[in-house]
This record gives structure tokens, C-alpha cells and sequence, in this order.
């Protein structure tokens, strides 16, 4: 059996310390093969936040894969942002979208931020034909009998369905990755967890999304995400800290419809919560 960790959302500048001393210990205890880190490390890409999280993430003593959030990319410094985005980052540039293979299981990442976009909005999510095609060929050249697992910041598709396209290429992508059979896209950016079904031309694809380990929570506590791997059965567990100290830092930027799909054509499948009732960790 393969146990990996999904969390997502650090946001160091607003991290959430409890919570990340939490999941230190049960890493400490429980030992996984591997943790994947959907993005957003920080929260507005000052170096004191990168070094922050790079030096946490280098303590975790596990292999590592990290993906790249949309408040990874520098606010304040536009040439940095287009000319050397992941310069404060360098710490951990060998684990930045790194494909990590298992026994049995290939973990492949795919990139879905962007320095620009023809829209006001570049927090959104955009899977680029170059990104795209660098993710289909690294899987395309793994052993077919491997369980493939797709590691993105922004989930590939959302509850909008009236033009919004949230995550522009992500539907096109979501397509591709069902025909490899791939076993699950793993995702952060809403901050609550999600594990659905969602059909695709190429027939259905499983998408789980992490929720943060920040004091930015939407609607759930801060939780990360336990999967174990049999075959080809994943089952995923949602950890969550059992109680929030305030809700003054409950966030309200992120648009209903990044949420995935309630309604009963795409159903979220029932997912585990259970409530940590480790003693604080100082």
C-alpha cells in the first residue's frame, strides 16, 4: 500500500502555526511515502514568506512535490514576476513540479499559473498547450500498469457553467487526462477539500481537492488530505484540526463557482472528515 499527503494553501505571511506543527507530527508519526504540495505557499511572495516555507518544507523529511499557487508569483515586482517568477523559490527548485514515481504509482505535475492572461483576473487557473503537452508526455512515457496521479494548484473545472471557464484550458485537459485513465487530478486554491466524479468526452475522471493549512479558511477547518493506495483504489481521509480558534480570517475572494459541482448531475462523492484529536503541538 502507497500513503501519500495532499495539502495545499500554506500561505506563509497568514500560516496558520497550530496547524502546521499538527501535520508535522503526523508526518512524524505516520510516515507516508510522499506529500504533495498544491500551491500557494505564500501569501503575497515576499521572500521572507518563501523562506519561511521553504525551510518548513525542507524539515518535513519525506519526498516532496510542490506546485506553483497564483500567490506564489510576486504582487509588488512585475519584472520579476515575468522575467524571473520562481527567483525567490530557489530553494527548493528541484522540488517544484517534480514527477515523483512510487511503486506502482507516478505522481506528474501540472502547471495551471500563469505570469499573464487576456483578462483582468491572473489569480484564475490556466493550463497552456506547453504545460499540457509537457504533462501528457511525461506520462505517456511512464509503464502503462503505473496509477498515474496529476498534481494542479486550480481544480480543471468548476460549478460555473455559463461562460466563466474559471480555469481556461482546463475542461480540454480534464479530456486528455481521462483518456491516459489517469487515476485522480489533485488540486488546492478553494481552501475545503472535495473528492467528485466529473464526466468527461473521454468518460469520467475522480478530482481531490486539498483543503489550506492557513488561517485562511473558507467554510472547513484547516485539513489536509490522506490517501492510501491499493492497485488502483484510492481512498481518500480529510484531517481536519477539530476546533478554529476565530473566524476573523474566514475568506470571501474566492467565487462560488470555483467550488466544484453540486448540483445532482455531478454530485460530490461523500468524503471522510475526521477531527484530529491529537493534544496540541507546540
Amino acid at each position: 500500500m502507497i500513503r501519500l499527503f495532499h495539502i495545499s494553501d500554506l500561505h506563509f505571511g497568514l500560516e496558520d502555526r497550530h496547524a502546521l506543527d499538527w501535520f508535522t507530527a503526523c508526518i512524524a508519526e505516520d510516515r507516508p511515502d510522499a506529500v504533495m504540495i498544491t500551491g500557494d505557499l505564500t501569501m503575497r511572495a515576499r521572500s521572507r514568506e518563501f523562506a519561511a516555507a521553504c525551510a518548513w518544507i525542507e524539515g518535513l523529511n519525506v519526498p516532496v512535490t510542490v506546485e506553483v499557487g497564483n500567490h506564489d508569483l510576486s504582487y509588488f515586482n512585475p519584472i520579476e514576476r515575468f522575467l524571473w517568477p520562481y527567483r525567490r523559490i530557489k530553494r527548493i527548485k528541484k522540488l517544484l513540479e517534480r514527477k515523483l514515481e512510487l511503486e506502482g504509482v507516478a505522481i506528474v505535475p501540472l502547471k495551471t499559473t500563469a505570469r499573464a492572461q487576456w483578462r483582468l483576473d491572473w489569480s484564475k487557473g490556466w493550463v497552456t498547450q506547453p504545460a499540457l503537452d509537457k504533462c501528457l508526455g511525461a506520462i505517456d512515457a511512464l509503464p502503462p500498469d503505473k496509477l498515474v496521479l496529476v498534481t494542479a494548484h486550480h481544480p480543471l473545472v468548476e460549478a460555473g457553467r455559463h461562460g466563466r471557464s474559471l480555469t481556461r484550458g482546463g475542461r480540454s485537459a480534464l479530456t486528455e487526462l481521462a483518456v491516459r485513465n489517469v487515476g485522480a487530478v489533485l488540486s488546492g486554491h478553494v481552501h475545503d477539500a472535495f473528492d467528485l466524479e466529473e464526466p468527461t468526452a473521454a468518460g469520467p475522471i475522480r478530482m481531490i481537492g486539498a483543503g489550506t493549512l492557513s488561517q485562511r479558511v473558507r467554510s472547513t477547518p484547516p485539513s489536509f488530505n490522506d490517501l492510501r493506495i491499493l492497485g488502483r483504489h484510492i481512498h481518500v481521509q480529510v484531517r481536519n484540526l477539530a476546533n478554529i480558534p476565530t473566524r476573523d480570517m474566514q475568506i470571501d475572494d474566492v467565487p462560488p463557482d470555483a467550488l466544484p459541482p453540486r448540483s445532482p448531475e455531478h454530485p460530490i462523492a461523500p468524503i471522510a472528515a475526521v477531527p484530529s484529536t491529537d493534544p496540541p503541538v507546540h
